[in-house]
C-alpha cells in the first residue's frame, strides 16, 4: 500500500509518516511531501478553501498512491481525476474545506476528517483570552516590559478588571469546544450559560444570554444562517463594560459593529484570534483600539493537536487497510 503524508509546518510529513507506521506496522510505503503553511498563507486553490501548495505538485505526488493524509493539502477535481488510484483522503483537521467532496465521491474516493482534534488547545486558549482582556495582561505588561511603567493608574478602582469567579458568561455553541470552555469555567466559578439552537434543553435564548453575559464567548461553526450573528443589535444588548470573545471563526462578528462599540466604551474589550479577513488588512479599525487582545488564529495550535490529528488520519488509513468501516467518512460508498 502507497500512502503520501502531505503534512506541513504545523502538522509535519514526519508526524504523518510515525503514525501511520505505528498503525500499519510498516505495511505501507509511505511518501512524504511538505506544504508551505504556515510560512505562506492559505488560500484558495482552484474551486476548495483554505489550502496550501499547487495542484501540480499534488498529482505528482498521488502518482501511484491509494491513500493521502494531510491537513492543507488541495484536492481538486483536476488532482483527484489525474490520481486514478486514490481511494482514500484522510484530512487532519475539522473540516476538510480543501477537498472537493463532490469531486470526490464522483471518483469513488472517501474523504474523511479529524473531528475534536483541537478542541482542548482552542478551550484553553480562549478562556486564556478572556483572562488577558478581563485583567488586561497584555497590556500591563507592554506598559512594564517596553516603557518600564510601573503601572500605578491599573490599580484604580475604573482600571482594574473582572473575576471570572460569579461573572456571569455567555458561551454561543456548546459542541466539542463551547463544553470544553464551559466546563474550565466553572472550575472558577463562573455562571455559565450556553445558547445552541442545535442542543436540546438549551439554557436561553440567544437575547437572553447577550443581556445578562458580562462576557460572551463565541464557538459556533460558520453557517451561511450565522454569518454576521454579533452586530449591532446583539452588541448593544450586552451590558455596559462587557467583555466579547471570538476562537471560532471571524464572520461570526460584524468587525465594524465591534469597533463602534470598543470606541464608544461601551464594551470594555474584545479577545480575538479569528478575523473576518486573515490576516487582518493593514488599514483595520481594530489595530490600536483600546481593550483589545489580538492573537493570530493560534487558538487551535498546540503540539498535542498536531499529534492528535496525525494519529486520527493515521487510524482512517489503518481501518482501509484493513477493510474496516471508517470512523469520520463524510461521503462513505
Amino acid at each position: 500500500m502507497k500512502v503520501l503524508a502531505a503534512g506541513d509546518r504545523f502538522v509535519l510529513p514526519d508526524l504523518l509518516a510515525g503514525a501511520l507506521d505505528a498503525e500499519l506496522g510498516g505495511a505501507a510505503e509511505v511518501r512524504r511531501l511538505e506544504l508551505p503553511w504556515p510560512e505562506v498563507p492559505f488560500g484558495p486553490v482552484a474551486e476548495v478553501d483554505e489550502a496550501s501548495g499547487d495542484e501540480d505538485t499534488m498529482i505528482g505526488a498521488l502518482a501511484g498512491v491509494e491513500a493521502c493524509v494531510t491537513q492543507m493539502a488541495p484536492v481538486t477535481a483536476k488532482v483527484l481525476g489525474n490520481a486514478p488510484g486514490l481511494r482514500l483522503v484522510a484530512v487532519a483537521r475539522g473540516g476538510p474545506v480543501n477537498v472537493d467532496l463532490e469531486a470526490a465521491t464522483a471518483h469513488g474516493v472517501r474523504v474523511c476528517y479529524a473531528p475534536g482534534r483541537n478542541a482542548t488547545a482552542t478551550a484553553e486558549y480562549t478562556v486564556g483570552l478572556m483572562l488577558s482582556v478581563l485583567r488586561r495582561i497584555p497590556e500591563t505588561h507592554a506598559a512594564l516590559s517596553g516603557s518600564r511603567e510601573w503601572g500605578g493608574r491599573y490599580y484604580t478602582y475604573e482600571a482594574t478588571g473582572l473575576e471570572l469567579e460569579g461573572t456571569p458568561v455567555g458561551l454561543i455553541g456548546g459542541g466539542a469546544v463551547g463544553g470544553r470552555v464551559a466546563r474550565i469555567l466553572e472550575g472558577f466559578g463562573a455562571d455559565v450559560q450556553i445558547y445552541d439552537p442545535y442542543l436540546p434543553g438549551g439554557d436561553t435564548d440567544l437575547d437572553g444570554l447577550l443581556r445578562r453575559s458580562r462576557v460572551v464567548s463565541l464557538h459556533a461553526r460558520l453557517t451561511p444562517e450565522n454569518r454576521g450573528m454579533i452586530g449591532a443589535r446583539e452588541l448593544a444588548l450586552m451590558p455596559p463594560g462587557s467583555v466579547l470573545v471570538n476562537c471560532a471563526r471571524g464572520p461570526l462578528v460584524d468587525e465594524d459593529a465591534l469597533c463602534d462599540a470598543l470606541e464608544s466604551g461601551r464594551l470594555m474589550g474584545a479577545g480575538l484570534d479569528t478575523f473576518a479577513v486573515e490576516p487582518p488588512p493593514a488599514g483595520s479599525r481594530l489595530f490600536g483600539l483600546p481593550g483589545v487582545v489580538m492573537t493570530p488564529h493560534l487558538g487551535g495550535a498546540s503540539r498535542a493537536v498536531a499529534e492528535r490529528a496525525a494519529r486520527i488520519v493515521a487510524a482512517e488509513v489503518g481501518r482501509l487497510h484493513r477493510g474496516e468501516p471508517l470512523a469520520h467518512c463524510l461521503n462513505p460508498g
